[in-house]
């Protein structure tokens, strides 16, 4: 029998991150590579927070496979750490109850109290984007300097 797949999304700049949890014995993979082999640390350790938030206990409860394109290696790892904390918490924009989450209603709540104690930005994620660029110059706000006035 195929075990039930639960999907959340969360994006960062111009990456997008996928994550498909489901019951299991605490596998994480990340575009199929297992998490302990993705280079630079610095990114698995912004990945591995969330994680290190809820605790061994429920981590080995839960199969998590994540697929993560577009931008930047810093950038898709805040947006791993995003849908990894909805992910554990059931969270969707609609506030529709997940069906067949791995995770009973009262241990999501507490999962989204401590991490939200932690850091809120990993359950709502950071609405920064960049700028557009404007005519008369080479960035968004810098333009020609002038030699005189």
């Amino acid at each position: 029998m195929i075990p039930k797949t639960e999907i959340y999304y969360a994006s960062r700049k111009t990456s997008s991150a996928h994550v498909f949890i489901t019951k299991g014995v605490g596998k994480i993979r990340i575009n199929n590579i297992p998490l302990e082999m993705i280079e630079p640390e610095s990114s698995r350790e912004v990945i591995l927070a969330p994680l290190e938030i809820i605790g061994e206990e429920i981590r080995d409860k839960v199969d998590i496979s994540i697929r993560v394109r577009g931008g930047g290696f810093m950038g898709q790892a805040y947006a791993s750490a995003t849908a990894m904390s909805r992910a554990l918490i059931g969270w969707t924009k609609s506030k529709k109850e997940p069906k067949d989450h791995p995770f009973n209603k009262s241990t999501r709540q507490q999962l989204r109290e401590k991490i939200a104690d932690y850091d809120k930005y990993l359950i709502s994620g950071d609405a920064r984007r960049k700028e557009p660029k404007k005519f008369g110059g080479p960035g968004a706000r810098r333009r020609k300097q002038k030699s005189y006035r």
